[in-house]
C-alpha cells in the first residue's frame, strides 16, 4: 500500500484516531511506524469484515508493534 492508498482506505473512527494519537505520544512512533500500524490495522479490520478501522484494530496492531520491538531488543 502506498501512502496515497493509506489515506484512501484508512477510515478511522474518532476513538481509533484518539488511540492512535496516544500510541504515537507514548511510544514515540515515527511516521514510518505509524504507516505500518495503520496497514496492519486495516488488515485486521478486513479480517473482521469491518469497513472502518476501529479502536480494537488499532490496539491489536499496536500490541504487535510493541511485541516486535521487544523481541528485537532481547533477541
Amino acid at each position: 500500500m502506498t501512502p496515497r492508498h493509506l489515506r484512501k482506505f484508512r477510515e478511522l473512527s474518532a476513538p481509533s484516531r484518539q488511540l492512535l494519537t496516544q500510541a504515537i505520544d507514548r511510544l514515540g512512533l515515527s511516521a514510518r511506524a505509524l504507516d505500518r500500524i495503520i496497514k496492519v490495522s486495516r488488515t485486521i479490520a478486513d479480517l473482521a469484515s469491518s469497513e472502518r478501522i476501529e479502536s480494537a484494530h488499532i490496539a491489536e496492531a499496536v500490541q504487535y508493534r510493541a511485541l516486535d520491538r521487544a523481541y528485537f531488543r532481547t533477541g
